[in-house]
């Protein structure tokens, strides 16, 4: 399984979220502060506006490390 730009970009958003959901929602047992909400919200804004513009920051970077398209 060859990963592209795209599929790193979906690895990491999903791999974000849900870190940031543990650590940020009190019933979980990984719990240690409601401020990592904050990073989940920036993860799906970030996501959102993407779809608008096609900047992604996390692109440019895969790409400047030889991730191929």
């Amino acid at each position: 399984m060859a990963l592209n730009v795209n599929k790193f970009v979906r690895i990491f958003a999903g791999a974000f979220v849900l870190i940031s959901l543990a650590l940020g929602v009190e019933g979980s047992p990984l719990f240690v502060n409601k401020n990592f909400l904050w990073f989940t919200v920036f993860v799906g804004a970030n996501l959102f506006q993407s779809g608008f513009t096609g900047l992604c920051p996390l692109e440019n970077i895969l790409r400047r490390c030889g991730v191929k398209d």
